[in-house]
């Protein structure tokens, strides 16, 4: 199980990499291999300011639809467009040509509230 030790991570399975006061967000390794083949990622919220935790938008693989969650408040101003086209880049590099969204964060103290790559290591039990 890859779990990025730069990264943090959420209770719903996001990881979060923040460059100054923007956030990029994806969805772990763990969650894409528990999902299967991811065939949809939908994210209507583009330039909508949400807070941390409400949904952003929806995976969906080929059993079944999941949201995502918001791992910090902020604005998001970026969808990786690429995966309208190659939903599958979630899975293949989930870290990596997977990630889903860009924030804009509205406080950036809010990533000390996530989990580290030791403790979501103990939440996945890996």
């Amino acid at each position: 199980m890859n779990i990025p030790s730069e990264l943090k991570y959420t209770k719903d399975h996001e990881w979060v990499k923040i460059e100054g006061d923007i956030a990029t967000v994806g969805i772990t390794d763990f969650a894409q291999s528990e999902l299967g083949d991811i065939v949809y990622v939908e994210v209507e919220t583009v330039d909508d300011t949400l807070e941390a935790d409400e949904v952003f938008g929806t995976v969906e693989a080929v059993k079944t639809v999941s949201d995502l969650f918001l791992p910090v408040s902020g604005e998001i101003i970026e969808f990786n467009e690429s995966l309208e086209d190659e939903p599958e880049k979630v899975n293949s590099d989930p870290y990596g040509e997977g990630w889903m969204i860009k924030v804009k964060c509205s406080d950036v103290s809010q990533i000390d509230n996530l989990m580290s790559p030791d403790e979501y290591k103990e939440l996945i039990g890996a």
